[in-house]
């Protein structure tokens, strides 16, 4: 709902320049592994796929996946069938979502560290 709720209060792109919601970014300067979730999917719903993207790649994603989940779960309530349950608990898709995520995580910090020098990462803490 909060993306949503942005993106009915989003003019001119405001996003772009206020502060992150993720408390570790406030607390040290620099982004979680979900940092930029919200602002990506309020350019989702805007219809800025490529902006969506640029603050972070799982943004359209996670959208596809509510609408997937939604979809199946009323499926499964009129046939009163189980689909793709063995997926969702599958160790091996757990894994393989975490070690995306890692990996993605530490691209997206090599180039925010490259990106900004470190008055810039300390200014976007509380330490300002």
């Amino acid at each position: 709902m909060i993306p949503f709720v942005l993106w009915l209060q989003n003019n001119n792109n405001s996003l772009d320049s206020e502060q992150s919601f993720c408390p570790l970014k406030a607390l040290t300067g620099f982004p979680c592994p979900s940092c930029g979730i919200t602002k990506s999917l309020v350019y989702f719903y805007d219809g800025d796929w490529l902006k969506s993207v640029s603050f972070h790649i799982l943004g359209p994603l996670v959208v596809g996946f509510c609408l997937f989940i939604i979809v199946l779960f009323a499926v499964e309530l009129k046939t009163k069938k189980v689909y793709f349950r063995k997926w969702f608990y599958s160790r091996k898709l757990a894994y393989f979502l975490a070690g995306f995520l890692i990996i993605y995580h530490i691209i997206r910090l090599v180039l925010f560290v490259r990106e900004h020098s470190w008055d810039e990462i300390v200014k976007q803490s509380i330490w300002k």
